[in-house]
């Protein structure tokens, strides 16, 4: 079997190879290695928990909902 990656691990593969080519150095580990612990994570915790946990650092936000902050809702 080949080894291949879902679409989010492409991206994640993809700016390390850049980052790589730029920067140099130390920097060639990275295609190697966040991949790799990203899938890991990835596959610990449940579907849309990297979503969440934008929203709960104030990156991303879900559209017709609540603030993260907010501790009661009304409709």
């Amino acid at each position: 079997m080949i080894l291949s990656y879902e679409p989010d691990e492409q991206c994640i593969a993809l700016v390390c190879v850049i980052l790589a080519l730029v920067m140099w150095g130390w920097a060639i580990i990275l295609p190697f290695t966040l991949p790799v612990l990203y899938s890991k994570t990835k596959k610990k915790y449940p579907r849309g928990f990297f979503k969440h946990l934008g929203y709960m650092a104030g990156i991303g936000q879900f559209k017709g909902y609540p603030t993260f902050h907010e501790k009661e809702f009304i409709e």
